[in-house]
C-alpha cells in the first residue's frame, strides 16, 4: 500500500474545486489499495466534515500558503507518513515551492489549467482540458508523465455510477440546475436563481421544469440562497446544500448554469447541457475549448457587477430552455465526447504505477489527441 499525499486548500475566496478534484482521484486510489492523506493550510468546516464523513485523513499544515513553512511542514508530512508521492493542486505555489517539494524524493503530481509556460517541477501533469496536448507541458515539465484531455476528468464515484445508467431525452430531463461551485466567490447563485424564477426581463418564467440551486456548504450566503428560494416560492425553485446525490441530480438536468470550474466533466459525463459561467481566470481555457465542442455554451462572468452578471447569464439560460431541439443537439454532442468516466483511475494508476523510462515517448506521453 502506498501513501499519497494530497497537499490543497479551500476557502471561500478560492473555492472548493481543488479538494474536489482531488476527492475523485482520492476515491480511485483507496479503491485500489492506496491511502490519500489530505493536507490542507486553509480549509472549510463543510470541507472538513466532506473528508471526514467519505473517511479520508486530514491534516492541517503551517502557511502562510505556499511559502517556507508551508514547504518544510509539508515535506515534514512526507517523511513522518512514508509518502511516495504528492498531488499538488492550486496556484499560489510559486517555482520555489514546487523546486523544493520535487527534490524531497517523492513523486509529485501537478494539476494544471493554464499551460502559461511557468515550470511545474512535475513528474506527472494532469489537465483535462480538451485542448490540453498543445500546450508547451514539455517546456513546463521535461520528461513528465503528461495526463491531458477528456480521458483524464477525474469524476466522484457517484458521478460515475451515474453515467453508466440509460440516457434519457431532453423531454425526460426536467430539471434546470444551477450551480457555482462550493463556495461561489462571485456571489452568482442568488442572483441568478431570482432572476431565472422571475423569468428575466421579458418575466416569462421557463415552461416545464424544477429550478434546482445547488449551494456548497463552503458558501457563506447559503443561508440567504435559502431564503431567497422560500420567498420566491417551493413551487418555483428549492436549494440544496451540500447535496449528497448529485449524480442522480444531474442526470434529470435538461439544462445546467454552472461555474466552469471542475463541475464541468461531472456535467459533460452525464451529457447535461450546459451554460458555463467562467468565474475565474484558470476555468477560461476549458470553457472555451468545451463550447467549441457544441454541447455548452460560455460566458465570460469575470469583472461585472454580480446583478448585470447574473441577467445576462439567465437571459442565455432561458433562451436555451425554450430550444428543446438545441439542448438535445449538445445532450449528443456531450455524448459523443471521449469521456467514459474513469480519468481518476487513469490518474490514480500512474501515480502509483511503474516509472516510465527516460526516452521512451510513447510511455512518457499519455495524451489524449
Amino acid at each position: 500500500m502506498a501513501v499519497i499525499l494530497i497537499r490543497a486548500d479551500a476557502s471561500p475566496t478560492i473555492g472548493t474545486g481543488h479538494v474536489m478534484r482531488c476527492l475523485a482521484v482520492a476515491e480511485a486510489l483507496r479503491d485500489q489499495g492506496h491511502e490519500a492523506l489530505f493536507a490542507c493550510v486553509e480549509s472549510t468546516s463543510a470541507i472538513d466534515r466532506r473528508l471526514s464523513a467519505e473517511g479520508f485523513r486530514h491534516v492541517s499544515v503551517v502557511g502562510p500558503v505556499g511559502e517556507a513553512a508551508d514547504l518544510a511542514a509539508t515535506r515534514s508530512l512526507l517523511r513522518r507518513e512514508h509518502g511516495t508521492a504528492v498531488m499538488l493542486d492550486g496556484y499560489r505555489f510559486g517555482e520555489a515551492y514546487r523546486a523544493g517539494l520535487q527534490a524531497a524524493g517523492a513523486r509529485v503530481l501537478a494539476w494544471d489549467d493554464l499551460g502559461d509556460g511557468t515550470p511545474l517541477h512535475a513528474d506527472l501533469v494532469v489537465n483535462a482540458a480538451p485542448r490540453a496536448a498543445a500546450l508547451p507541458y514539455g517546456e513546463m515539465a521535461p520528461g513528465a508523465v503528461l495526463l491531458l484531455g477528456p480521458a483524464y476528468a477525474p469524476l466522484r464515484r457517484e458521478v460515475r455510477l451515474a453515467a453508466q445508467e440509460p440516457r434519457r431525452t431532453i423531454a425526460d430531463r426536467p430539471v434546470l440546475l444551477v450551480t457555482f461551485g462550493g463556495s461561489d466567490p462571485l456571489a452568482l447563485t442568488g442572483p441568478v436563481l431570482e432572476a431565472l424564477a422571475l423569468g428575466g426581463r421579458a418575466g416569462v418564467r421557463p415552461d416545464g421544469c424544477r429550478i434546482v440551486a445547488v449551494v456548497g456548504g463552503s458558501n457563506p450566503r447559503a443561508a440567504d440562497v435559502t431564503e431567497l428560494a422560500a420567498r420566491l416560492g417551493s413551487d418555483t425553485v428549492s436549494v440544496e446544500i451540500d447535496c449528497p446525490r448529485m449524480g442522480a441530480l444531474m442526470a434529470d438536468c435538461g439544462l445546467a448554469v454552472s461555474a466552469g470550474g471542475g463541475t464541468m466533466g461531472e456535467l459533460a459525463a452525464l451529457a447535461v447541457p450546459t451554460l458555463l459561467a467562467v468565474t475565474a481566470d484558470n476555468q477560461a481555457m476549458a470553457s472555451g475549448d468545451a463550447a467549441e465542442f457544441g454541447w455548452c455554451a460560455a460566458v465570460d462572468a469575470r469583472g461585472g457587477v454580480p446583478a448585470e452578471v447574473a441577467a445576462i447569464i439567465a437571459e442565455r439560460a432561458l433562451a436555451l430552455w425554450s430550444d428543446a431541439g438545441q439542448r438535445q443537439r449538445m445532450q449528443d454532442a456531450a455524448a459523443a465526447l471521449p469521456l467514459d468516466g474513469d480519468g481518476a483511475m487513469r490518474i490514480a494508476s500512474a501515480l502509483t504505477g511503474p516509472v516510465p523510462k527516460p526516452g521512451n515517448a510513447a510511455r512518457r506521453r499519455a495524451a489524449l489527441t
